[in-house]
């Protein structure tokens, strides 16, 4: 599943801010796991965005599990 996140998922300083986005195209994944979130089904999601295809949405499935990988620490910051 690896090879698919490398496929599909892109990040580019130039688009969208640098937040990872699908196959270079200005939907980030953010998008679409928000809306995966809200409850809204892939067949709408994919509706919604023609230039999607189901192998993306599983991509930034795959690519927020990979995330969830790395080592994570929490620091209060002074306000």
């Amino acid at each position: 599943m690896m090879n698919t996140i490398l496929d599909r998922i892109t990040i580019d300083d130039e688009l969208c801010n640098g937040k990872p986005t699908i196959r270079g195209l200005r939907i980030t994944v953010q998008t679409v796991l928000d809306f995966l979130l809200a409850g809204t089904g892939e067949e709408e999601i994919l509706y919604q965005y023609p230039a999607l295809e189901k192998e993306d949405l599983q991509a930034c499935k795959y690519f927020a599990i990979r995330l969830m990988e790395r080592k994570f620490s929490i620091r209060e910051i002074a306000a």
